[in-house]
């Protein structure tokens, strides 16, 4: 053994660079097994909780039961640990003793029943209205807007919802698998009897037939969705005070249309068009003319001289587009130039928005975020704070989902973002499985993985608002919902504790570039609820008790829709 060990030191002093090369595969090799082993080996769990809405729901303070351990600070590794578990859900999971729990419900069993037939549809007439058969050429087709098709699973509802999504005024099925969207109907009516072929993934209904498309008229929940061409519908407009100084530039225009009035003020570079009978104005949406108050659409039912199917308004109450000129009023992003004298934390549940409104922050301050994390898409997307330690006190806000009282107190005041939490957790089981952007994959939703997520989220989505509510030194809460609905008001809120002066104009600003770069499409929305009756009734406690503790503090509970189911 002496003798061949003599001999391989041998060969090495004589080959040095063989040596190195040896010595770094072997430190490679060594590496490559330690991260492994970080990766590896999730926490196992077992067994059966009770479940907190046997009795209604306990009450604020009461105990949760732990459903699993999901470690995301900024390391990348999930532990075991008591000492992890007690950090992430803090004193709301710890028995009477002071010791974590450790036990799981099991959806199981009903998640496999309830995925059986479970397809979640809204009455046809609420969401769209049938108008007809209509021709279809490959060459000029009927609705000129996004296509997509499904030779397997293609329903009325899907194509409807996916055309809605994106704005869209008409829905059209053909072939059986093809779905259409579009602003007009550019093509002849015919016999309904034209359209006779069935839906590949719905017996008994309709889908067109061979160059033949059945069209809906869809009933938009919001009708600022909509879209024509690359511009975004924004409502009916009374016509502003002063004209001049609201809407600067104005060209008549006898034969008017939406194009020619949208491409008018896009070639001005404004990123609003009016449109008022004969006349196209373009300007910028400021307090003059903010488009907070929309009239009537029927007050703007004036068909245009050389559209048929749409309105170009009225010289009293305007039809407004927004083009795709980018309005730069808001643009402007810098990290803050002094050191900040307070922490404060954009603090939500994963899934809540927190991207999102991040970015909604930077428009309106002018400033960059910053995060307890370090995410590199974000980064690549703008975000540059990213790259900030959280402490460096060059962001206006840090993002975090942590809870717990030490992580909760490392900050001198908060916003608390708090989203319903079935949106939540879809949302992030999305970004987990399928990115900021993405969609999980169906075999994710119907195996184990969805009901083994919502064991482990579901109570943190509690105890995440608990935690704060009672730790936090000063807690600004938005509820995602009004933020949607409200964005002016609820973002000068957001803006005012981060004590930066809220201007009006660039508030509108943002209003026009709300969406950012984050919003997932509805091309992959689930056609089913893929909550079962167990989860449901679990999920309800929770937001019993949230709603409870809000209110305990004398804010508003939470909104109508998280509840009933």
């Amino acid at each position: 053994m002496a003798k061949l060990w003599f001999k391989f030191q041998r060969y090495f002093r004589r080959k040095p660079v063989r040596f190195f090369t040896f010595l770094a595969l072997y430190l490679t090799a060594g590496s490559l097994v330690f991260l492994h082993s970080g990766f590896v080996g999730q926490p196992a769990v077992s067994g059966n909780q009770a479940n907190p809405a046997a009795a209604g729901g306990p009450a604020e303070g009461a105990e949760l039961p732990f459903l699993g351990d999901m470690h995301l600070g900024r390391g990348f590794r999930d532990t075991g640990e008591a000492s992890s578990i007690a950090r992430r859900y803090g004193p709301w999971l710890k028995g009477k003793d002071g010791n974590e729990r450790a036990k799981l419900s099991d959806y199981g069993g009903a998640w496999s029943r309830a995925l059986k037939g479970r397809v979640v549809r809204e009455k046809e007439e609420e969401r769209a209205k049938y108008i007809g058969c209509y021709l279809d050429d490959t060459q000029s087709r009927a609705l000129r807007g996004v296509s997509f098709f499904d030779y397997k699973k293609m329903t009325i509802f899907r194509c409807q919802d996916n055309c809605a999504e994106r704005g869209y005024l008409y829905a059209g099925l053909e072939f059986g698998a093809e779905c259409y969207c579009g602003h007009k109907i550019q093509a002849t009516n015919v016999s309904d009897a034209e359209c006779d072929m069935e839906c590949k993934g719905e017996r008994g209904s309709v889908c067109g037939g061979a160059n033949r498309l059945s069209v809906y008229r869809l009933q938009l929940a919001q009708e600022s969705a909509r879209r024509y061409g690359s511009a975004v519908f924004r409502g009916c407009f009374r016509r502003p005070d002063n004209l001049s100084l609201a809407l600067p530039v104005t060209a008549a225009m006898l034969n008017m249309s939406v194009d020619k009035c949208v491409d008018f003020c896009t070639e001005k570079e404004y990123p609003l068009a009016a449109l008022a009978g004969t006349a196209c104005h373009c300007g910028f949406p400021t307090t003059r003319f903010p488009l907070h108050d929309r009239e009537d659409e029927q007050l703007c039912a004036q068909k245009c001289s050389a559209e048929e199917f749409e309105s170009c308004g009225t010289p009293s109450y305007f039809i407004v587009y927004q083009t795709q000129v980018q309005d730069n009023r808001c643009m402007d992003r810098r990290f803050l130039p002094g050191k900040s004298k307070q922490l404060i934390a954009l603090a939500s549940f994963p899934g809540a928005g927190n991207t999102w409104a991040r970015h909604l922050i930077e428009l309106a301050t002018g400033f960059y975020t910053g995060s307890y994390y370090f995410d590199g898409s974000l980064y690549n997307k703008g975000f540059k704070g990213e790259r900030d330690h959280w402490r460096s006190g060059r962001t206006i806000c840090i993002k975090t989902h942590e809870s717990g009282q030490k992580e909760i107190e490392a900050f001198d005041a908060a916003i608390l973002l708090i989203r319903n939490p079935y949106k939540a957790l879809m949302a992030e089981f999305n970004r987990k499985y399928g990115g900021h952007i993405g969609f999980a994959a169906h075999a994710h939703w119907k195996g184990k993985e969805w009901p083994e997520f919502v064991r482990n989220y579901a109570p943190w989505w509690a105890t995440h608002t608990l935690d704060w509510l009672k730790f936090g030194k000063k807690v600004l809460v938005v509820h995602f919902e009004d933020l949607k609905q409200d964005l002016f008001v609820q973002l000068g809120r957001m803006v005012n504790l981060l004590g930066v002066a809220v201007r009006e104009d660039r508030l509108l600003c943002v209003e026009s570039q709300k969406d950012g770069n984050f919003k997932r499409s509805g091309l992959r929305k689930l056609e089913y609820d893929p909550y079962t009756a167990d989860m449901q009734k679990t999920i309800s406690a929770y937001i019993k008790m949230v709603d409870a503790a809000l209110k305990g503090r004398n804010l508003t509970g939470v909104p109508d829709d998280y509840y009933p189911r």
